[in-house]
């Protein structure tokens, strides 16, 4: 809960963090110059430091995705990308850029859509936050017409406050399953080249399988440098935890 409430109030700052410190300005155009510039590493090495003091926006970690994928390091690429996109969910390039950088992955397998996510499927273009407002908007709306129908009793109310009703209740469940999506959000992407999938938590276990880098994961836990990760069609295994990281951060 700690840390959804924390992802919360960060969603909800409207300008970057680091958007009033002369310092992080500084850093922050000699990047993006050594970007233009085909510098890619001095780039990567300038978002990185912004990203270590002055933490997370949609366009610095969007940028990190591009010189990720300039470096060819496919895994960071999709890492970075999945980090933007729960704060840009609708930005075009950024999207196009992912479905890129997903093309070059060899283990590409689509996520499996279950029912909620197929009937709440405007979930995945607006952020926690956006849809947090809307539903604190449709609360104040819902019952300010509650306390217009102690006064008014045209019938017009009678079905304006059905139709509130029917949004506030659409608005909160679309919160719900936002925020559960986000707290639930067990993802992982495998970053480096090619990484052996084992039976158990020892490198003297059988080797199931490999996975390659870009490839995303569930991780369902970890425990003393071990993850036991899942994959859509259910495949399962434990990898060292340093060959992945997770799109949103752990506990």
């Amino acid at each position: 809960m700690r840390r959804i409430l924390l992802m919360l109030a960060a969603l909800c700052v409207a300008a970057p963090l680091w958007a009033a410190s002369p310092e992080s300005q500084k850093v922050l155009q000699e990047a993006d110059r050594a970007y233009r510039e085909a510098q890619y590493q001095t780039a990567q090495d300038g978002y990185l430091r912004l990203l270590r003091n002055e933490g997370p926006t949609g366009e610095l970690l969007y940028n990190l995705g591009n010189t990720a994928f300039r470096l060819n390091q496919t895994g960071r690429a999709i890492l970075f990308y999945e980090k933007a996109r729960l704060l840009l969910p609708r930005d075009a390039d950024l999207l196009y850029n992912l479905s890129r950088a997903r093309e070059l992955v060899r283990d590409a397998t689509p996520e499996p859509t279950g029912f909620a996510t197929a009937a709440f499927f405007w979930l995945g273009s607006l952020t926690l936050a956006e849809i947090f407002w809307f539903f604190a908007a449709a609360n104040v709306l819902f019952w300010a017409l509650m306390l217009l129908r102690l006064s008014v009793k045209a019938e017009w109310t009678h079905y304006l406050l059905y139709l509130f009703l029917t949004v506030w209740l659409l608005a909160g469940a679309s919160f719900w399953m936002k925020w559960h999506q986000v707290r639930t959000d067990d993802r992982a992407v495998i970053l480096q080249a090619e990484v052996g999938v084992l039976a158990g938590p020892d490198i003297r276990d059988t080797l199931l399988f490999k996975l390659h880098e870009g490839t995303i994961v569930r991780q369902e836990r970890a425990e003393e440098g071990w993850s036991l990760i899942r994959l859509p069609d259910g495949k399962r295994g434990w990898l060292r935890s340093e060959a992945l990281e997770r799109v949103v951060a752990g506990e």
